[in-house]
């Protein structure tokens, strides 16, 4: 499997800055939650979502030994290592130590990533120290020859976006 192109992937994700936190959403400029944010690369990157999201709570994480993120992720990406994974992978952390991993966000350089965080929404940030000690795994997007010319203007407005996107900013970490 041929891995999508990173540019374009960083693309993509940086045109969901701005777009408030809502659980289980993934509309750009209206709401999403860290997964909804990666449903909404994909589609446009690789083409429909596989198979349907179940409902899931907030707390979904915190029970049960099972990598449920990660088994999906493996379905349908391609696995590389954290430490291997350059800007345009998606990772996923663990945000306790020796919990399964439940956060999701998309590298965007070097030190920086891009996720959808409460409270704060779609955000670009430092990947430090304490991001990267919580990282857990990591894959590419797949590439789709049909999607690749698709890249939507992330400057053209949308139908459904009732405000205008934030320009892009990066927040100080909260670790």
């Amino acid at each position: 499997m041929t891995s999508a192109d990173p540019a374009r992937v960083i693309a993509i994700a940086r045109s969901w800055l701005g777009t408030p936190y809502h659980d289980q959403a993934s509309l750009r400029g209206v709401g999403c939650d860290c997964l909804g944010l990666a449903r909404g690369v994909w589609r446009e990157v690789v083409g429909p979502e596989p198979f349907p999201i179940p409902p899931y709570s907030r707390d979904w994480g915190e029970t049960g030994p099972r990598e449920v993120l990660a088994e999906g992720a493996r379905r349908m990406m391609i696995e590389v290592s954290p430490a291997d994974a350059g800007p345009g992978a998606l990772v996923l952390f663990r945000m306790k130590p020796r919990a399964i991993a439940k956060h999701v966000g998309i590298l965007t350089g070097p030190a920086t990533f891009l996720h959808a965080y409460e409270r704060l929404g779609v955000i670009e940030e430092a990947l430090t120290q304490p991001w990267r000690r919580r990282l857990a795994f990591a894959f590419l997007f797949p590439w789709n020859q049909e999607t690749e010319g698709r890249t939507r203007n992330p400057e053209a407005p949308l139908q459904s976006r009732p405000w205008e996107i934030a320009p892009r900013t990066t927040v100080p970490s909260p670790f």
